[in-house]
C-alpha cells in the first residue's frame, strides 16, 4: 500500500465489541482515493462491521478513523454528508415514490428537501449515468430487484460525495444486473474520481473490478493490497479454507472453487 500520509481515510486499531463478542480487533490500514476497494471475507468476519464504522452509522469501542485529517467523529452530520455516503443491505420504503423522487432524496444535504436548479440537474445526471431515463416516473416498489438497486444507487450519486460505501450492493441481483451495477461503480471511479469501498461476496466480482482488497478473518484484517496480490490460489485457501485454481484470462484472474 501506499504512504497512509497520501490517503485521507484512515483507520487505526479498530475495536468492535457486540455485547462480550469481540467482532473486530485492532484493525489498521488506509483506504487507496479514486480506486475501488472490496472489502471480502467469510461469513461473520466483520465486513459490514468495518464499513459502518468507517461510515459513521456505527462506533467503534477502540481505535479511531481519521477522514482528511480530522477525526470522523468530529465532522457535523451535514458536512460528513457531503463527503461520504453509504447504501446499505436493506433498502425498504413504505412511501410511494418514483424513481426520480427518490433520486432526489440524495440532494437532501445541500438543500434539506427545496430542491433547486443545481440539485435538480445533480438528479438528472445521476439518472443518466444510471441508464435509468426511460423509467424515471416508474414507482420503486414496482421495479425488479436490479432496477430498485441501481435507482438506490442513483440516488447516491446524486448526493455527490468523493467517498461511497456500499454495503452488498449485489445481493439478490441475477449476473446481469451484478454487471451492470459494478460496471457502473468502476465508471464512478473512472470517470469521475469516486472512492468506492464494497462488500462483496462474489471473490470473481471483486477480482474482476476492485484495484484493491481488503480480507477479513475472525474480526482481524489479514491480507490489504492489490488485487493481483491477494487474488492467489494460496491467500484465498488461507482466508475461505476452501481449494481454488486461479485462471489467467485476458489480464485478468478468475477464480475457480466449484469444482476441484
Amino acid at each position: 500500500m501506499e504512504n497512509s500520509e497520501t490517503n485521507p481515510l484512515i483507520f487505526k486499531e479498530i475495536k468492535k465489541l457486540f455485547g462480550k463478542k469481540i467482532v473486530l480487533e485492532d484493525l489498521s490500514g488506509t483506504i487507496a482515493p479514486n480506486a475501488i476497494t472490496s472489502l471480502i471475507g467469510p461469513n461473520g468476519a466483520g465486513k459490514s462491521t468495518l464499513l459502518g464504522i468507517l461510515s459513521r452509522l456505527l462506533q467503534q469501542d477502540g481505535g479511531s478513523v481519521s477522514f482528511f485529517d480530522k477525526e470522523l467523529q468530529n465532522y457535523p452530520s451535514n458536512e460528513l454528508a457531503k463527503k461520504i455516503s453509504i447504501l446499505r443491505q436493506s433498502n425498504h420504503l413504505d412511501l410511494k415514490l418514483t424513481i426520480k423522487d427518490l433520486v432526489s432524496f440524495g440532494r437532501f444535504p445541500y438543500c434539506k428537501g427545496r430542491l433547486e436548479p443545481l440539485d435538480w440537474k445533480k438528479v438528472d445526471e445521476a439518472i443518466a449515468f444510471s441508464d435509468l431515463q426511460d423509467i424515471q416516473d416508474q414507482f420503486v416498489d414496482e421495479l425488479s430487484g436490479g432496477q430498485r438497486q441501481r435507482a438506490f444507487l442513483a440516488m447516491i450519486i446524486a448526493q455527490d460525495t468523493d467517498y461511497i460505501l456500499l454495503d452488498e450492493p449485489l445481493n439478490n441481483l441475477d449476473m446481469k444486473h451484478s454487471v451492470q451495477v459494478m460496471k457502473t461503480l468502476r465508471r464512478l471511479v473512472d470517470d469521475l474520481g469516486k472512492t468506492v469501498i464494497i462488500v462483496i461476496h462474489e471473490i470473481n466480482f471483486a477480482a474482476q473490478f476492485s484495484d484493491y482488497i481488503m480480507a477479513l478473518k475472525n474480526g482481524k484484517l489479514c491480507y490489504h493490497d492489490r488485487v493481483e496480490q491477494v487474488i492467489s490460489s494460496e491467500v484465498l485457501e488461507d482466508i475461505f479454507g476452501i481449494q481454488f485454481d486461479i485462471i489467467d484470462r485476458n489480464n485478468k484472474k478468475i477464480c475457480n472453487y466449484f469444482n476441484l
